[in-house]
């Protein structure tokens, strides 16, 4: 077994809940593609948090969630406003900007939140045949940096991006974490703020693999279906995945997950910031802390505990904490870099 770490939540394990879950789906025949009665099931319970005039696609992973749903809504002549720290725009190998043949255009920011002063600086060219259109807002939470957008903010931003003809895309792989963090329920963040779609996430705190699309409009997913399969992304077993989402919404797992994965950060961040040699860089608001350390500390630290270097050129690392993250983790991480610091 590889040994723990801080490195991402992806690599901690999947919780016994869900495991019993997909077990007992494992049960008989069911029909495929979807059909089955607890994908029915699975898919009304997330009607019932999101609305009933929202439309659930389930998926595999969360870069097919953020592709499928930006090209339902967008053109090959649409731009696609983003943080320039946004997964899309970072992480998924130019995977947006193929499969949608949409321009990203990333915009810097010190926090991974985009703000409305920030994407008026790409609002030009509007009905110009020469320039791209832009047509969606991508917004994450909990951002890449573990920062929030408070409910005011994501308003801001949706009555924003309605008034000129765009829409809000919500990259949620992390939106749990937010949700407790700012103790508010998934749909007052989303659908109730404005928000237009929606990838929901649930690998990062607990589950094996699936993702789901939510769009708030109907009408934007009336092919969707075609798209998805084209996309390469209707499991044909699909009650492996809805079994997952199942037991996740159950009892609020969800929640019991995100709350101990926050809590672990926040005794990370206290134990770690006043090492001498170690700045926490980013507001410790989900479950991630990002901090600058010597860095002759990192290689060092990294034969005990896988993490990553964020930014390289400023010796920046983040440190991820997780469903299954123990306070003896936390204990031990801190008692080993303050130990090589003095």
């Amino acid at each position: 077994m590889s040994k723990r770490g801080f490195a991402s939540d992806n690599n901690a394990g999947v919780h016994p809940a869900i495991l019993e879950a997909m077990a007992s789906a494992n049960e008989g025949h069911a029909i495929a593609y979807g059909d089955d009665p607890l994908t029915m099931r699975t898919t009304m319970r997330m009607k019932e948090i999101f609305g009933k005039e929202s439309e659930i696609f389930f998926v595999f992973i969360g870069t097919a969630a953020n592709v499928l749903g930006l090209n339902a809504a967008t053109q090959s002549h649409n731009a696609i406003i983003c943080a320039e720290t946004a997964h899309i725009n970072v992480d998924e190998c130019g995977a947006p900007e193929k499969f949608t043949a949409c321009k990203l255009l990333p915009v810097a920011t010190p926090n991974g939140k985009l703000t409305i002063e920030e994407v008026k600086k790409h609002m030009h060219g509007i009905g110009f045949e020469h320039h791209v259109q832009p047509r969606v807002i991508s917004i994450t939470q909990s951002t890449e940096l573990g920062t929030l957008y408070t409910l005011d903010e994501i308003r801001e931003i949706c009555s924003y991006a309605h008034a000129n003809n765009m829409l809000v895309h919500m990259d949620g792989a992390r939106i749990a974490n937010a949700a407790v963090a700012m103790d508010v329920g998934f749909y007052e963040m989303t659908g109730g703020a404005g928000v237009d779609l929606l990838s929901f996430g649930g690998t990062k705190n607990g589950m094996m693999y699936g993702e789901a699309i939510v769009f708030f409009d109907p009408q934007m997913a009336s092919v969707f279906k075609y798209q998805r399969k084209q996309g390469m992304q209707l499991a044909s077993k699909m009650r492996y995945i809805s079994a997952q989402f199942a037991a996740y919404l159950e009892n609020d797992l969800w929640k019991e997950n995100a709350l101990h994965a926050n809590r672990m950060a926040q005794k990370l961040n206290e134990a770690v910031k006043d090492i001498p040699g170690v700045t926490v860089t980013q507001k410790v608001e989900s479950n991630a802390v990002f901090a600058i350390i010597p860095p002759e500390l990192t290689p060092r630290l990294q034969e005990h505990y896988f993490f990553y270097e964020w930014d390289e050129d400023r010796s920046e690392v983040r440190w991820m904490c997780s469903f299954d993250t123990t306070e003896e983790d936390i204990e031990d991480f801190a008692g080993l870099l303050r130990s090589m610091s003095t």
